[in-house]
């Protein structure tokens, strides 16, 4: 098995969309799926182009009412390449017979290559060789190369060569009932005598999209004197090239294209930086040259070498290439957010959720200023924020569950239940936790780089205000005399309506009420940080007062947390009197229960009604916080943390949890890589097949799933190595040592590059360049050590203390 290498032989149309996803190719500006060149929207094909920001809003009458949904847009198909052998219809896989196929992705270098041999209706053999690339060198620039080789024949062939620009949003059946056209035809014209150019419009948000393609057929010494002509349509142009093809002679066919759109950066107007781009440009194979070295530079900053387990060390690979595809030194000039699903796909309609929480963990080590323009995108968007606050009668600012284009509340108000095929209500908008999430990225982004600049700037805003809220929604229960929050969902979407009252939101999560006392205690620290002009004028600027502070300390000592009379953490207010689940009923009659939410509804029972979770509501508690400081917590607001609360947790909501998101695999495997070591390692290797295994039965296809595979990353360097920073310092507590014995990776803290290597009981941290000083202190158990800039140290580890077994079944 290559560690290098994602690779499919033989063609399976149902499985295609899946290998479209996953064998994309991107830059962190575009993304194209790995479509064939010469495939048409199908039921096995969807060729699909993505920009960050490219979103479209647009209504839909449904029973009556308009909804307005706003979707992340498929942009104009620059992939198209067609072949046509003599008087025949174009090649397609379905009018040939295969003789040889092979799919595969260059994970190193970002590389998609289709090889195949087919015999058409005449009896001509042919090999096609195709491969493709979306530049990481040149952000605006995408490539596609096809050597063609008859084998037993000679004559004529054409080639079209097309950009369409009347394509629609396809991808996801479940949103294929609301308005799919997005996209307004603008111009289409010629460029010089081997070029075509696009310009079409977004119907609503009027973003200009512009596309040029230059086409050029080679010999094997020299390009081809070839036919040419062109033809125009509303949104579409193409061009074909005409010539002769000699028996065991090979062709090149070279399409090197342009993208922009109006939001990009240095512009005078899309379509004149298209045609000027692709002018310029080079050949493909130089193009291609530049495209690898960029590659190369990326790897030295991002890889993970794990040489015990190849097909470990392939999947880790292959989820880091994903996250570079969306997430790259390009990403830091946009204004640009992390899509759930990635760039590959419409899931989610491209929009900003919670899950930037599993994904800069991975940035903050190695591309901290891509992590710092992401934040960004949230304080653009502040002035949304604070108006959605006021709008409930809140004060500071309250960031929506989905963000797009603008900040505003993007989530629909009824989802699609495929079991049913009805449209239920949707009340996930009330997952105020993401809040709390933003907060927490804002304060570990500072710890991890020291960036004290982006804290006065305006990450101290953002974290002012979002305490603010939290101050605001929260009320004081003077019989308890602790603050209490109704009306919110945990990260639990199974659970989205008060038990008793039957109301939307849940009172006092514990997940929720527990982050809003953090908030509390960090905010106070936060303001003691910064110097006493800023703090005031910070002050002025959201109205903060002493009350405000005072009423932080008093949430920070008196949030309310439920609990089971067992002393289990209830995950809210009433968990412990719901009903238990029938989980081996379930299992029996519906095999996959991960989305129980969707089996229980067409049913027509309410899993409100139930102790179950989609995912990891309560345990996030233990998953974001090291024990010492959690039990801190807890102890500051007046509970007991016992030595075996985490186990008793996750043993309790690991029953009652169907994994129905990939984001739950995560949590439970940070949380058991002290408890259950064995069963961590499991649930780590079932995250790294999610998506390329494709477990929630389909969902792949419409997207990657950003937050698991940033999560798998983070699952060897923050649970496995138990990387944390504590002041100054960083500190390492590795755990599963036999399995991670080899394990070598480059993390970037307070902008000093380090390597960190773990082999035979050991621990050596090098520091390769200077950063902010001239040592690095760093922690590994009880010892500690100052690392020169040039040197590295050797710790030696603990030994490893047994663990009780906490075996859990996989939902």
């Amino acid at each position: 098995m290559s560690e290098w290498t994602l690779a499919y032989d033989g063609f399976d149309p149902a499985d295609e969309g899946l290998r479209e996803t996953l064998l994309s190719t991107g830059n962190g500006f575009f993304c194209a799926r790995a479509a064939a060149e010469w495939a048409d929207t199908s039921d096995a094909h969807y060729p699909g182009t993505y920009v960050h920001g490219g979103f479209n809003r647009a209504t839909t009458i449904m029973a009556g009412r308009p909804v307005v949904n706003e979707d992340f847009v498929n942009m104009p198909n620059w992939l198209v390449l067609k072949l046509r052998i003599g008087d025949d219809e174009p090649i397609g896989l379905g009018n040939v017979e295969l003789l040889d196929y092979r799919h595969e992705l260059d994970i190193r270098h970002g590389l998609m290559t289709r090889r195949l041999v087919f015999r058409d209706r005449a009896g001509r053999e042919t090999r096609l060789e195709s491969r493709r690339f979306v530049s990481m060198a040149d952000m605006h620039l995408g490539a596609i190369e096809w050597t063609l080789e008859a084998l037993n024949w000679s004559g004529r062939v054409e080639v079209l060569t097309a950009l369409e620009g009347r394509v629609q949003n396809w991808g996801v059946p479940r949103y294929r009932a609301l308005e799919r056209q997005h996209l307004r035809p603008i111009t289409t014209h010629m460029v010089g005598h081997d070029a075509i150019a696009l310009l079409v419009q977004t119907r609503q948000s009027r973003i200009y999209v512009a596309q040029a393609a230059r086409t050029r057929i080679y010999g094997e010494h020299e390009v081809l004197n070839v036919e040419r002509a062109t033809h125009e349509l509303e949104g579409y142009v193409h061009q074909t090239f005409g010539f002769e093809v000699e028996q065991g002679a090979t062709v090149r066919v070279e399409k090197m294209v342009a993208f922009y759109t109006s939001r990009d950066n240095a512009l005078s107007e899309p379509l004149i930086n298209a045609e000027r781009t692709v002018a310029r440009c080079s050949d493909f194979r130089p193009a291609l040259q530049r495209h690898q070295r960029a590659w190369d530079q990326l790897w030295t900053a991002a890889d993970v070498q794990i040489p015990g387990d190849a097909r470990v060390q392939m999947l880790i690979r292959f989820h880091i290439a994903h996250i570079l595809q969306v997430c790259s030194p390009h990403t830091a000039d946009l204004d640009a957010g992390v899509p759930a699903r990635g760039l590959n796909g419409e899931a989610y309609r491209g929009h900003v959720f919670w899950d930037e929480l599993y994904i800069y963990p991975f940035l903050n080590y190695r591309l901290p200023e891509v992590t710092k323009q992401l934040l960004m995108y949230r304080y653009r968007r502040l002035d949304e924020a604070r108006a959605a606050a006021r709008a409930k009668g809140y004060r500071g600012a309250m960031f929506p569950w989905q963000s797009g284009s603008d900040g505003t509340e993007e989530t629909q108000v009824v989802h699609l239940n495929p079991r049913s095929g009805r449209w239920d209500p949707d009340h996930s908008h009330n997952q105020r936790h993401v809040n709390a999430a933003i907060f927490y990225n804002i304060w570990e982004y500072y710890r991890t780089t020291g960036d004290v600049d982006f804290i006065w700037d305006g990450g101290a805003e953002m974290m002012l205000e979002i305490a603010l809220f939290w101050s605001s929604i929260a009320h004081y229960n003077e019989a308890r005399d602790r603050f209490e929050i109704h009306g919110v969902m945990g990260p639990d979407e199974f659970h989205e309506k008060d038990p008793e009252t039957g109301e939307p939101g849940l009172k006092n999560n514990a997940y929720t009420n527990v982050m809003v006392a953090w908030i509390c205690e960090t905010v106070i620290r936060l303001l003691d940080l910064l110097p006493l002009q800023r703090r005031r004028a910070l002050a002025g600027r959201v109205g903060l007062d002493d009350s405000d502070v005072q009423r932080f300390w008093e949430m920070s000592r008196k949030m309310y947390v439920p609990f089971h009379t067992d002393g289990i953490i209830s995950q809210f207010e009433g968990y412990e009197d719901l009903d238990e689940l029938d989980w081996d009923g379930y299992r029996a009659k519906y095999g996959n229960i991960q989305r129980l939410d969707r089996i229980m509804k067409a049913e027509g029972i309410e899993p409100d009604r139930f102790k179950l979770a989609k995912q990891a509501d309560t345990l996030m508690l233990f998953f974001l916080f090291p024990e010492e400081r959690l039990a801190r917590l807890f102890n500051n607001l007046g509970y007991d943390y016992a030595p075996d609360t985490a186990a008793r947790n996750i043993r309790y909501y690991s029953k009652r949890t169907s994994h129905g998101s990939t984001l739950s695999l995560i949590v439970h495997a940070a949380i058991e890589a002290d408890l259950d070591p064995e069963h961590s390692w499991a649930m780590f290797k079932a995250a790294l097949e999610s998506d390329i295994g494709d477990i929630q039965g389909g969902t792949t296809r419409e997207g990657i799933h950003m937050g698991v595979m940033a999560g798998t990353l983070d699952l060897l360097q923050r649970a496995y190595l138990g990387s944390e920073v504590r002041d100054d310092r960083i500190v390492f507590k590795p755990r599963l040592t036999d399995r991670l014995d080899g394990l070598t990776l480059p993390l970037v803290f307070r902008e000093t590059p380090l390597e960190v290597r773990l082999h035979d009981g050991q621990l050596t941290v090098e520091v390769l360049t200077h950063g902010r000083g001239d040592t690095v202190t760093v922690q590994v158990g009880d010892r500690q050590a100052d690392i020169p800039v040039g040197h590295s140290h050797r710790f030696p580890l603990p030994q490893a203390v047994d663990a009780s077994p906490t075996r859990v079944a996989l939902g």
